[in-house]
């Protein structure tokens, strides 16, 4: 532990530079966050005043209390009772929305929407709109309302403001765009993350706070209040579970990095002293991320266990009772996506956050939603043009047969590549929204060389893989030039139909579509009319045999094609072809990676069945290094 004192004067020291570094901010961070700098002072004071609740060593921080008068910072959030209604409350038509200082984070703000002195916390910047709203929705479904979400930007405040979120305003002014995950914005992002642990502690409240990409799937805070000892319970990245239970994992045969998606957090003397610490840290480093910073310090002692039964144990200066949450309840992407821990242990889980994933924020969402867990418009579940789906087929010996090695995966993979492939182009070609099929996969997907299942998970072989497993989702959405790559093609998650938020109309709208020898009974194209719901359509139809064909059919919402084997004769534009397959080459990701090989991934190929000599290799050049031509 560092000596008291020189903790004192770095303190104070990081204090001056923060605050200098901070100084054009309009109102300033701080101001904005704490009311004013008194409450600054007060976040790094060692003589805080204080007093005891609860447990003997829990106390309330009354920095709160020193604000000063209204011109220098002071909340007017008193003064507007639209800003204490329920949440999910709208605002009156024709009602003015408060002037910014209303949404200043005090004290009082907390105390209207706190229950039992908890409070739930998430913040974002615009981009994050829907996780938003997503993670509010999730909860409050569970009756959990004691919610408070920090805006970064104006236009998300003004938008959750409107929307009957309770909001309050960081005053970060960043930027309202997704920043990208390791960008200097992304980081600074993390810091203010770190501020905001700081600032609700000082207040005295117990906080969950959590990252906009999780959600939540029942109220968690009965579990937090079982262990009323602890003073910080972290999520991990841990893949193989300890337990078998709802008990917390075992703190020495979990090793994996702290994960900071999910935190709970009592305001102790404890928890307030490793929060600052961990802040200064990274104010005296701008090149340490925030999780690893975390990570680093609670590791800095770690043990023994606080007792025998609770699962606690001492972390930081080996006085920071610490519990970590079972991932099989508190699942990261891994134990819930790909493994489906919870259901091989008959459990219900209480939360996912969607880590080990390969898309960025398009990914995640894309994963929320494959689960049936992500709130979109009504726009989504209703697109112009309508949908369509192929039945998908996979030989059995595709999934299950021989050993599991890179040759069988890639083996399984191409074989419905090719599928796709075919459903993008008829999808293409009539303007329709593609519902992608399931994608199974025998081998998982990492960061580094593996031998396709990690050691001690319970991932089952084949399993059903996450679309970010095998496409590139980023490629997919990007706005690329019609010019050279053709119109979008708008697509679905596999789970699209079975979401309880697809309206009935679009559910019942169907177009069976059966595919048929041309020459056979009831299959010409000049008697093609459905018989009850079935249309029969002639195997390898061309471009222009499927406009015509269904020109007649534009208003059934949905086409579910029997199979898309044989389903498409070819184009017959040559130039709308070749945009297409300039378009459809960029869709597919990479597979990570190969044991002892740099580097070691291989490229997915859509097109890999037209080259005779294709094999799943990783590049022999950096020059071969770059997505199929």
């Amino acid at each position: 532990m560092k000596p008291f004192r020189a903790f004192l004067l770095l303190s104070f020291l990081v204090v001056v530079v923060f605050m200098f570094s901070y100084h054009l901010r309009q109102p300033s961070y701080w101001e904005s966050v704490v009311q004013s700098q008194d409450a600054v002072a007060q976040v790094f004071s060692s003589s805080s005043s204080t007093h005891s609740i609860g447990n003997g060593d829990r106390t309330v921080d009354n920095s709160g209390q020193h604000s000063k008068p209204g011109e220098n910072g002071e909340s007017h959030f008193d003064q507007y009772p639209v800003l204490k209604q329920p949440i999910w409350s709208v605002p009156d038509p024709g009602s003015e929305m408060p002037p910014m200082d209303a949404f200043v984070l005090s004290k009082a703000m907390i105390e209207v929407r706190a229950e039992k002195n908890v409070i739930a916390v998430t913040f974002a910047n615009f981009a994050f709109l829907d996780f938003v709203i997503n993670w509010v929705k999730h909860l409050t479904e569970y009756e959990v309302s004691n919610i408070l979400v920090g805006a970064m930007d104006s236009k998300l405040l003004e938008a959750l403001f409107w929307k009957g979120v309770p909001v309050f305003n960081m005053g970060s002014n960043v930027s309202t765009i997704d920043v990208g995950w390791g960008s200097p914005q992304f980081h600074k992002m993390g810091r203010e993350k770190v501020i905001l642990v700081n600032t609700f502690l000082s207040f005295g409240y117990e906080l969950l706070i959590c990252d906009t990409d999780m959600i939540f799937f029942q109220n968690p805070l009965p579990y937090f209040e079982r262990y009323q000892s602890a003073d910080l319970l972290t999520s991990s990245d841990e893949v193989v579970n300890s337990v078998d239970d709802d008990r917390l994992e075992i703190w020495d045969r979990s090793g994996a990095a702290y994960n900071i998606g999910i935190l709970y957090w009592r305001s102790t003397g404890r928890t307030r002293s490793f929060a600052k610490e961990w802040l200064l840290l990274l104010l005296e480093n701008d090149e340490i991320w925030d999780q690893n910073g975390f990570d680093d310090l609670l590791r800095e002692k770690l043990g023994p266990s606080v007792d025998n039964t609770s699962g606690l144990f001492y972390a930081h200066h080996g006085e920071l009772k610490l519990g970590i949450l079972p991932v099989s309840l508190f699942c990261n992407g891994h134990t819930f996506f790909i493994q489906e821990l919870y259901k091989k242990l008959n459990l219900l889980p209480y939360a996912v956050h969607a880590t080990f994933q390969f898309g960025g924020t398009e990914g995640k969402r894309h994963r929320l939603r494959e689960a049936k867990h992500f709130y979109d418009p009504p726009e989504y579940y209703n697109t112009p043009g309508g949908y369509i789906i192929f039945n998908s087929s996979i030989p059995e010996a595709l999934l299950n047969g021989g050993l599991h090695t890179v040759e069988s995966h890639f083996n399984l993979v191409n074989y419905q590549l090719v599928q796709i492939r075919t459903a993008f182009s008829i999808a293409s070609i009539l303007n329709r929204t593609l519902i992608l099929p399931s994608l199974w996969c025998r081998f998982d997907r990492l960061w580094y060389g593996h031998n396709g299942k990690l050691d001690g998970t319970k991932t089952h072989q084949p399993f059903l893989c996450p679309l970010d497993h095998v496409f590139d989702i980023h490629q997919m959405l990007a706005e690329l030039d019609n010019l050279e790559f053709g119109p979008g093609i708008g697509f679905r998650e596999y789970s699209f139909l079975e979401n309880p938020l697809l309206p009935h109309e679009v559910k019942t709208s169907v177009l069976k579509v059966e595919l048929c020898n041309e020459h056979s009974n009831g299959c010409s194209r000049q008697a093609m009319s459905p018989s009850a719901g079935v249309l029969k359509l002639p195997k390898n139809s061309t471009e222009y045999q499927l406009i015509t064909t269904f020109d007649a059919y534009k208003d059934y919402k949905i086409l579910q094609f029997s199979t898309a084997e044989d389903a498409f004769g070819g184009f017959s534009d040559v130039v709308r072809e070749a945009k297409f397959k300039q378009r459809i080459k960029m869709y597919t990701g990479i597979w990570c990676c190969v044991l002892d090989k740099t580097p070691g991934h291989i490229y997915y190929d859509i097109y890999w069945d037209l080259k005779p000599n294709w094999r799943p290799l990783p590049p022999a050049t950096p020059e071969d290094d770059h997505k199929p031509q």
